[in-house]
């Protein structure tokens, strides 16, 4: 047997202040995801902009927030949606996976949300999930709606910066969190309801071949939701339902358990901090932002400034 990975503990690095906590009873995404109990938020999505404000969204209720290097909180935007994953490119877009409405753009002066893509041909979305850019500014994202292991039916797409939109694989049980390796030929993709990571080779079309289970997970509420790469290929894996976030490296060898320090909604993570070796991550139930330290830096977003990364 192995021996369990050395565990590194987190801390509360934000909290969501208490003006802007909610609990609507008719929340639709409450009653679909949380058997009608009340929630007053469910963040996810980090992602930290040029000058280190990182970026999230609450779900249930539409909203958009940044939060300064210090911890406070400001709203930019609440809307129509329900925003699961956003990112930052190179340029300073930003872009949502909205479960209602597609991919989005997010405008952070004015807070104004403009439609991107919401189908393919004819046919909507299941409801994406997560995204990821690639360097040369293409888009990958998941589109999960409600599959899994009864309806393995999830996507996984690709916007190419020219506009078209590719199919990469379309029979995942709940695809979610994404992430490339350094080289950018292996996409990895959490499969939260088969409890597993896929790895996804890219051939030079830009195809999949000799797709395979990178690492195969147990036990917690849930499974594997975001995603995000250290410099070295070293993936973290945020484990919602079991308050982890595991670190595996570029070979599939466990090497940290990050264990959250205030619940088990561990839903995905960024890197950031003046070197890029703070893991940011999102604890979702208890609306805090939680943070520990690592030994590897994370893959800088901007080639030009490395205190970010793409999680």
């Amino acid at each position: 047997m192995f021996a369990p990975p050395p565990v590194i503990e987190t801390k509360v690095f934000a909290r969501l202040p208490d003006k802007f906590r909610r609990k609507d009873k008719d929340n639709a995404w409450a009653i679909v995801n949380r058997r009608g109990i009340p929630v007053d938020s469910f963040i996810e999505g980090p992602s930290f902009d040029k000058s280190g404000n990182l970026y999230i969204v609450d779900i249930p209720y539409g909203r958009v927030f940044r939060i300064d290097p210090a911890g406070a909180f400001t709203l930019i935007t609440e809307y129509d949606g329900e925003p699961n994953g956003l990112k930052i490119d190179k340029d300073g877009r930003i872009v949502i996976t909205d479960y209602k409405n597609g991919l989005v753009q997010l405008d952070p002066a004015t807070g104004t949300i403009t439609p991107l893509i919401d189908r393919r041909w004819s046919e909507r979305f299941k409801g994406v999930n997560d995204l990821f850019f690639a360097r040369n500014g293409d888009i990958y994202f998941t589109d999960q709606g409600q599959t899994g292991l009864h309806d393995p039916t999830g996507r996984v797409y690709r916007l190419r910066s020219n506009g078209q939109l590719d199919l990469i694989v379309g029979n995942v049980p709940s695809p979610n969190g994404l992430v490339l390796n350094g080289a950018e030929h292996i996409l990895y993709v959490a499969v939260t309801r088969g409890n597993c990571i896929w790895r996804v080779p890219l051939m030079p079309d830009g195809t999949a071949s000799k797709v395979g289970i990178f690492v195969q997970l147990s036990g917690g509420l849930g499974g594997p939701d975001g995603l995000a790469m250290d410099a070295e290929d070293n993936l973290a894996i945020a484990h919602a339902g079991l308050g982890t976030v595991w670190l595996f490296s570029r070979i599939g060898e466990p090497l940290y358990r990050i264990r959250s320090c205030e619940g088990l909604a561990t839903t995905n993570a960024a890197y950031g901090g003046p070197d890029n070796k703070d893991l940011y991550i999102t604890e979702s139930e208890s609306g805090c932002v939680l943070v520990a330290r690592l030994p590897t830096p994370g893959r800088p977003m901007y080639s030009h400034q490395s205190s970010n990364t793409l999680a």
